[in-house]
């Protein structure tokens, strides 16, 4: 079997992503069966604290003068259900959007 050949996908496979190859997807989820659990879970809370700095980012984009407090609250809105919002933070993104 050839290198070319390993990278075929099968009938009617789609990847996660309509911009990504079976062959890099292979590889991709290959890397992360070889990962150890803590280095997977170092690199998602990695992802995670870049998603959180993007989003923030964002507010501080549409919110120039929130305090730091308020960025966080619509940091939290964008994940928590309205009622939590309002019955532990007294926000309500209803009001105070997000």
């Amino acid at each position: 079997m050839s290198h070319h050949e390993a990278f075929v996908a099968p009938e009617g496979y789609r990847t996660q992503s309509s911009d990504t190859s079976y062959e890099a997807e292979r590889m991709l989820i290959d890397a992360w069966r070889r990962m150890a659990p803590w280095e997977k879970a170092r690199r998602m809370t990695e992802l995670m604290a870049a998603v959180d700095a993007l989003a923030l980012v964002g507010i501080a984009t549409r919110h120039p003068h929130a305090t730091a407090r308020e960025r966080q609250l619509r940091l939290a809105a964008l994940r928590l259900d309205r009622e939590t919002m309002v019955r532990v933070f007294g926000w309500d993104p209803a009001v105070h959007g997000y």
